[in-house]
């Protein structure tokens, strides 16, 4: 179990000096990048143009872009068939997501090989509490949204409409090698949900899985059909972000539903053998209320079992809902409280300090067995093959 030290909006890393033997030999540029990721620091490659060595499989990506699950329709617009929104499209267009294309009467994916930046992360800032605890985790993203949440948290990625944000080319095996040679545990799809970048994330997570490397869906569950199945297949775990409890708040804040969210939770949860973690980030006054929140946890634990661990995340003004307020702890206390109650096992709180609330705890004998404070491991007790030291009882997870 490999602690982190961590700080600011990233860990910092590799601050003993020491550099782990690459296996790989990156290009002047690249290692400048890393560099700064293991610093904390976002990084952003050359604008395109710039010399980078090999050109990161420029040529192959080109090739790589055509996307999948498509098909014509009778009036010879393509539809999309990765999300339920299946958007319909002439030549030219592209879907909501702003990063599927109809070109050449193709469907292709823009950002394929492209990324909005990397980082080297805690596994606990994903949020994954019971995978791999201290680990770290190479977290990356690309551009543009299925959904069209008022409340986004990371609105200058997930809406961007330009490839201003994309600066940074890798290809699949680039990415697998730089998590490889800097001993990440795994690899994280994130920032923007990668179900969009289905074609690049799955390529990517099967370059990882190959190199011995775990990878990791952060994701709104947006999507179904065999393009569900294609996504999850080559991941080790996810969580999956719960935005609310009713249609009426997916419908008049993220523009969705909320079935097939449900729909795509129990398919990883019974046909996949991810480990599988859910946050519900509260907003006050909109999703918040304790009725909603006893549903929710009444539906997981018949659902999913007790066992699945749920984050409570707090929000912060963004976007378009800068009229709400910073969820207070008590409401996380709160909401955490309330699914105790409800017979959930594992239930955390995040974006805010709350060690109690970020501790796992044997459900069986209460004892405190990983002890965080933010995403910093205090204590760790927990047994190696997963048990509490004092009651023996297993708890679930990946350790």
């Amino acid at each position: 179990m490999a602690r982190p030290v961590c700080g600011g909006r990233f860990s910092r890393l590799g601050r003993d000096g020491s550099t782990p033997s690459p296996l790989f030999s990156p290009s002047p540029l690249f290692s400048l990048a890393l560099a700064l990721a293991l610093a904390g620091t976002v990084c952003r490659w050359p604008a395109a143009g710039a010399t980078i060595a090999g050109t990161m499989a420029t040529t192959t990506a080109l090739v790589r872009n055509r996307a999948r699950h498509w098909a014509f329709e009778a009036d010879g617009r393509i539809r999309c068939d990765v999300c339920p929104r299946q958007c319909t499209l002439r030549e030219g267009q592209r879907g909501l997501c702003f990063v599927r294309k109809r070109e050449n009467d193709a469907l292709v994916l823009t950002t394929y090989g492209r990324s909005s930046g990397f980082a080297i992360d805690p596994i606990e800032k994903k949020p994954l509490h019971h995978f791999f605890p201290g680990s770290r985790v190479l977290s990356f993203g690309t551009a543009g949204c299925n959904l069209t949440c008022s409340f986004c948290q990371n609105w200058n990625i997930s809406k961007a409409r330009s490839f201003e944000r994309l600066q940074s080319e890798a290809s699949p095996e680039d990415l697998a090698r730089m998590a490889v040679a800097h001993e990440t545990r795994s690899v994280a799809f994130t920032y923007n949900d990668p179900v969009i970048f289905l074609e690049y994330a799955v390529d990517t997570a099967r370059a990882c899985r190959n190199a011995g490397i775990e990878t990791v869906a952060v994701t709104a569950g947006y999507i179904f059909g065999a393009a569900r199945r294609e996504f999850f297949a080559p991941m080790t775990a996810a969580n999956i972000d719960l935005k609310g409890f009713t249609e009426d708040f997916y419908r008049r804040e993220t523009g969705a539903h909320l079935a097939p969210v449900l729909d795509t939770i129990r398919y990883v949860k019974h046909e996949t053998d991810l480990w599988l973690e859910v946050t519900t980030l509260l907003i006050p006054g909109l999703n918040d209320s304790d009725e909603d929140l006893k549903r929710q946890c009444d539906w997981m634990l018949t659902h999913l079992g007790k066992d699945v661990p749920l984050h409570f995340s707090a929000f912060h003004p963004a976007y378009k809902r800068t009229d709400c307020p910073r969820t207070p702890l008590s409401t996380l206390t709160r909401a955490r409280s309330l699914a105790l109650s409800a017979g959930l096992s594992f239930v955390y709180t995040g974006n805010a300090r709350d060690p109690t609330g970020a501790t796992t705890y044997c459900p069986n004998c209460q004892t405190a067995l990983i002890v965080r404070d933010g995403y910093t491991i205090e204590q760790y007790r927990l047994a190696k093959d997963g048990t509490c030291p004092d009651c023996g009882a297993r708890i679930p997870g990946r350790f």
